[in-house]
């Protein structure tokens, strides 16, 4: 059990990415904290974790505001006694098209949920990881950050201010022991897909993209969930600031 004693909140971890990482997590031995705006998600994801006999807790949780995320923090410290694992999962996409074309409230959803939600977190699971001695943030990021592309203008910005801020913050951190480390994904199988696609997803765009990516398959919610699960650990505990691609090579 290479997570066994710790206490995780996973954002977005009603599905997707981080529907993935909650189950690998718990099935380490983590109590998990499961934050999403889509209830029904959290609950299901949660549920099929008890069943299995693990742990797990669904909070209903609007990352991008101040007092819900205090209140994800308070009710993971209330259910399990502490706080070792922050990870950010939760996203905002853009639809796919010119940059003169999202607009202004857009724009300020996609760097509230996707930039803002990190210093949020920082602000009450830092507390928290102190009192245990240290501590892991995981901030998902994006290839978007490392190798941008047209059409995704404002979301590969926000996804840039991950890396920096996860590089910025690990440094600060490090005294601590509190190691802060990103998971740059290429496009999964997910509910964000078709707005990276402009809106429609066909057989024919899915091949297209799944051309620019070496291994020539899109990532998976495992494949996310194996590379978090090793920043978690305490394998990784000299491991802070890396911005790690898992992405089939499409970065290179």
């Amino acid at each position: 059990m290479r997570l066994s004693g710790k206490v995780a909140i996973i954002t977005g971890g009603g599905s997707g990415f981080g529907e993935g990482i909650a189950k690998r997590f718990a099935a380490e031995g983590a109590s998990v904290v499961i934050g999403d705006l889509n209830m029904a998600g959290a609950e299901r994801v949660a549920a099929e974790i008890n069943k299995a006999g693990q742990k797990a807790l669904p909070v209903a949780a609007d990352v991008s505001q101040n007092g819900q995320m205090k209140a994800l923090v308070e009710k993971a410290v209330e259910a399990f006694g502490g706080l070792d694992i922050m990870v950010n999962n939760a996203g905002m996409p853009q639809r796919n098209a010119s940059l003169l074309d999202t607009d202004e409230a857009t724009f300020d959803k996609i760097f509230a949920v996707n930039v803002k939600s990190i210093y949020l977190s920082a602000q009450h699971a830092i507390p928290e990881m102190r009192k245990r001695g240290g501590g892991a943030f995981i901030n998902i990021a994006s290839t978007a950050g490392v190798r941008p592309r047209p059409g995704l203008v404002w979301y590969n910005g926000s996804k840039g201010a991950v890396i920096t801020l996860t590089r910025a913050m690990a440094v600060e951190l490090a005294p601590e022991q509190i190691r802060v480390n990103a998971l740059n994904p290429v496009a999964g199988l997910t509910p964000m897909l078709k707005e990276f696609m402009g809106g429609e997803e066909t057989p024919e765009m899915k091949a297209k993209f799944v051309s620019t990516i070496p291994i020539g398959r899109f990532s998976t919610p495992a494949d996310i969930a194996n590379a978090a699960l090793y920043l978690a650990s305490d394998e990784a505990n000299f491991i802070t600031g890396v911005c790690m691609e898992v992405d089939g090579g499409r970065c290179i």
